[in-house]
């Protein structure tokens, strides 16, 4: 990756662009810093990455607890690709306008912007009304609705100009997607002021260094694990018959379908770990003094037994129904039927459909397999380590969901150099 890198900045077009991304990711993180007036959340956010909000904090980079006016990020945008896509299954409509190509393209980008901000104004009351102690009138002199209403404006605002600077960078066409790389940056952010935590508090108490390089051993290995993981993949050969017209000859090729053994990527933790959390954040904000804000914090809380195995659990459903949504079988075996294609030994229509799904369902399952073993070992670590509170800062920033993400924004920033320095290479070859 990083010899790619180098070679990638000798090219002064994809330099440039590089650059111009790094000036986006300055005003970004510039952006982060900026304080909400009248809004102080350092001592009400849990920093960790288990919970709704401090998923939310993670993927910010602290801007959540710092109270700055990017606080939101990109969460209503991921939340809003998500539910957009969801919904391109359930509704035929926008089903048929997603394969309309770029101007349908464009229109899904629309309906995407807009959900994105309906959310953004949601999340942004939500976390005005969580934590409206949060509030400090002193600062402006101004009533408390006043300065809530201020705060819930800046939010929604500092959320769609993050989805701004992500489009941004996604249109220079150099490293993949924008979104990732404000995600990516987030969590570099998070893990650093970790570390930097962890590094002081090691100074003054030289009993937690073992336990630090356990778990940075610990890191290393699961790193390699999820990279491991990421490329593997089952190829189903393909056959294409040999078609002749006029006086050529077309097919007769052989060729493969992947079928990726994580297809969904870190999709099924962040859904489980949302939907876990979403009656807690709903509780917190109508009745955080009740008797069931109390059961749900003890037992449904992140780090409790039954937490656990329900995490894992729904991380295994939605494992499957991903699947079923990104790797369409019937129409694979359509177009395959279409195109002269067949899978030796199966024959077109629906065996090979049925074929295809037999062989999706069996990959997942280990896919899920992987992902529900990954995203449980934060939580054992939890329960095995006890009480230390400099490896817990640790965990929680290198947590699953960010390692996952982590991994994938990077190979895709490899694969992405490496095909831009291949276009580049092969034109000057013809030339």
């Amino acid at each position: 990756m990083f010899k790619t890198l180098s070679n990638a900045l000798k090219v002064k077009d994809i330099r440039n662009k590089l650059l111009i991304v790094l000036g986006i990711i300055i005003i970004y993180r510039i952006g982060c810093a900026i304080v909400c007036p009248g809004l102080n959340l350092k001592n009400y956010i849990d920093t960790g990455g288990t919970t709704f909000f401090g998923l939310m904090n993670m993927l910010s980079g602290n801007a959540l607890s710092n109270g700055s006016i990017l606080a939101l990020g990109v969460s209503p945008y991921i939340t809003a690709s998500i539910v957009i896509q969801l919904l391109t299954v359930a509704i035929p409509s926008l089903e048929k306008l997603s394969k309309q190509g770029e101007d349908g393209k464009k229109k899904m980008q629309f309906y995407t912007r807009i959900t994105a901000l309906v959310l953004a104004l949601a999340q942004a009351i939500g976390i005005v009304v969580s934590f409206r102690e949060a509030i400090d009138t002193t600062v402006l002199g101004l009533p408390t609705w006043v300065i809530g209403t201020g705060v819930v404006l800046l939010l929604t605002a500092g959320a769609m100009f993050t989805v701004w600077l992500g489009e941004k960078i996604t249109q220079l066409n150099v490293v993949g997607s924008g979104m990732s790389i404000l995600i990516f940056v987030g969590i570099i952010a998070s893990s650093a002021s970790a570390i930097s935590s962890s590094v002081v508090q090691v100074a003054n108490d030289l009993n937690n260094l073992w336990s630090i390089i356990v778990y940075v051993v610990a890191i290393i290995l699961i790193f390699g694990l999820i990279v491991f993981m990421d490329s593997a993949e089952r190829r189903i050969p393909v056959s294409y018959a040999k078609q002749i017209k006029g006086r050529k000859m077309y097919g007769g090729q052989d060729t493969y379908i992947p079928v990726k053994l994580n297809s969904s990527g870190v999709m099924p933790i962040i859904f489980a770990t949302s939907l876990l959390t979403l009656p807690q954040l709903v509780i917190s904000i109508f009745w955080p003094k009740s008797g069931a804000a109390d059961w749900y914090n003890t037992y449904l809380g992140s780090g409790s037994w039954l937490y656990i195995v329900v995490l894992a659990l729904l991380i295994f459903a939605f494992s499957f129904f991903y699947s079923l949504i990104t790797f369409d079988t019937a129409d694979i075996s359509r177009r395959l039927q279409q195109q002269g294609g067949f899978v030796k030994g199966i024959r077109p229509g629906r065996e090979t459909a049925d074929y295809l799904k037999k062989i999706s369902h069996r990959i997942t399952l280990f896919g899920a397999v992987f992902l529900a073993f990954i995203a449980l070992i934060p939580s054992l670590a939890f329960k095995a380590i006890g009480d230390y509170s400099t490896l817990n800062m640790l965990i929680n920033a290198f947590s699953t969901t960010g390692l996952m993400i982590m991994v994938s924004v990077a190979l895709e920033f490899d694969k992405n150099l490496e095909a831009q320095m291949f276009m580049r290479n092969y034109k000057g070859f013809l030339d």
